[in-house]
């Protein structure tokens, strides 16, 4: 009896000893311990613009607007972004990061407006007669419950 008594006492200890490792980040997740090297990251980032401007080269600028005709090259221009970015021990994204991303957008993707739907109203005709049979059909339930509620003979 004794033996399985002291076969359960390291149990908890080596769950402890689990939940630490996994708290350090022994199951996958990496802890940033050192400090953002800004400059470095300012540095490498344009490297990623001038590649993405080389690519770009590659698409007619007619069709910069269409993101089917480029997305491998911004799909390695974000992965580059976030690889220099990691790199100088940075957070992705991060503002100096944003902030470059949002200067190639400017450059390429300036003349990309969303064509926005102009919503007007209906002819008068139709938008009086959507509003008033909601407010009839209203006015005739409410006058069919008045009425049968004071007509107790009926529902007997």
């Amino acid at each position: 009896m004794e033996e399985q008594g002291s076969r359960r006492r390291p149990l908890p200890v080596l769950l402890l000893w689990v939940n630490g490792l996994m708290t350090l980040g022994f199951a996958g997740a990496r802890q940033q311990t050192e400090l953002c090297n800004e400059s470095l990251m300012l540095e490498k980032l344009p490297a990623c613009g001038k590649f993405f401007e080389e690519m770009m080269k590659k698409v007619d600028s007619k069709k910069w607007c269409n993101l089917t005709e480029f997305i491998m090259y911004y799909d390695n221009f974000t992965q580059c972004t976030e690889r220099e970015a990691n790199n100088a021990s940075c957070f992705w994204p991060n503002p100096l990061a944003e902030g470059f991303i949002t200067g190639i957008h400017k450059q390429f993707f300036s003349n990309c407006t969303s064509e926005k739907v102009h919503w007007e109203d209906p002819p008068d005709e139709i938008l009086i007669s959507l509003i008033l049979i909601p407010v009839m059909l209203t006015c005739a339930m409410i006058t069919l419950v008045v009425w049968c509620s004071k007509r107790s003979d009926i529902l007997v």
